[in-house]
């Protein structure tokens, strides 16, 4: 007999293949009475999921964005003439973004370009320790490792590059524009679609490990959608195309030439592009550091991934991922 979470997860993927089927027929397949599957049922939805039950019909998934298939993921990004990442899929995890801290942590064989994308996140992480919304099955939960050789300040812009990659794949899969918050926003509409959290390790002058967390609203749940403090949008609100493993690996494929890119020549050719996608372009802003906040004009950024702001006729540049960014009331 299966463990519970083997159990629910044989019952995800009956019923992903569509359709309604019922109660018995999973009984049957499984080798567990009605009342279990009834139960697992209900755990599902508690997770996020969104179940239909039908009397004499049975049970049917309302899930456009389909289940994370490791193969076909593989499929997908071997298909776009890359090899390089390893991929890892995971039901269910506390954070894609802990488990390869963890790694790094413990000095465990890690190599660059390791991504690991989860159905579910028990922990998810926003920047700042805020929670990420992260029900099972709903939206993409993504982490990717990256080794930079040049030191701790040379990964100061990386999530403006990151940022970029995101409008990159939701441009090329689904044609739709999106716009761009300092630091690791994705908004659609002014409403965020996406964020981005970018940890590191290493030291100022040695070589750096950075795990890269990209979070993006694919179809989020109602009951979910309660609990965000900010508005919020997601792809289903924009596209029926959703293809989860072909997002994982076209967004992989896109990160990978953006780091590449980063790598080589840093924020040079990006920021500009970056402006031309701000979010808050010439709108009156607040930065908070949580200890003080002032107002000023969005300047965009400079070279090196500062947030411009003009106060008085005169512009500086802010740095630093402690410090926040909202357009001001």
């Amino acid at each position: 007999m299966k463990a519970p979470e083997g159990n629910r997860l044989a019952i995800l993927n009956a019923l992903n293949n569509g359709g309604f089927i019922s109660g018995q027929a999973l009984g049957e397949q499984l080798g567990i009475s009605r009342a279990a599957i009834s139960k697992h049922i209900q755990s599902l939805q508690e997770m996020g999921l969104d179940i239909f039950t039908v009397t004499g019909k049975g049970y049917s998934l309302n899930n456009q964005v389909g289940m994370l298939k490791q193969a076909t993921i593989e499929q997908y990004y071997h298909a776009l003439g890359a090899n390089t990442a390893q991929l890892e899929v995971h039901p269910i995890i506390d954070s894609t973004n802990s488990e390869l801290m963890r790694r790094i942590q413990s000095k465990a064989a890690l190599a660059s370009g390791t991504v690991v994308v989860a159905e579910m996140q028990q922990a998810g992480r926003g920047r700042r320790g805020r929670a990420w919304q992260s029900p099972f099955g709903a939206n993409l939960y993504y982490s990717y490792f990256w080794r930079l050789d040049d030191g701790l300040q040379a990964a100061m812009g990386v999530s403006i590059a990151v940022g970029l990659a995101v409008y990159d794949v939701i441009k090329a899969l689904y044609a739709i524009e999106v716009e761009l918050k300092w630091p690791n926003d994705i908004y659609i509409n002014k409403q965020k679609l996406a964020g981005v959290l970018v940890e590191l390790d290493g030291q100022p002058q040695g070589p750096c490990q950075l795990v890269i967390g990209i979070g993006i609203n694919l179809q989020m749940p109602e009951t979910y959608s309660q609990q965000i403090e900010q508005a919020w949008t997601d792809l289903s609100q924009h596209t029926k195309q959703l293809d989860k493993n072909q997002l994982v690996a076209s967004l992989t494929y896109y990160l990978e030439q953006r780091l590449a890119q980063y790598r080589e020549s840093g924020l040079q050719h990006m920021y500009q592009q970056w402006n031309a996608l701000n979010a808050f372009a010439g709108e009156c802003v607040e930065l908070n550091t949580g200890h003080r906040s002032w107002r000023g004009i969005c300047d965009g950024i400079d070279p090196q991934g500062g947030i411009r702001i003009r106060q008085d006729g005169v512009v500086k540049s802010y740095y630093g991922g402690e410090i926040s960014l909202r357009k001001a009331q």
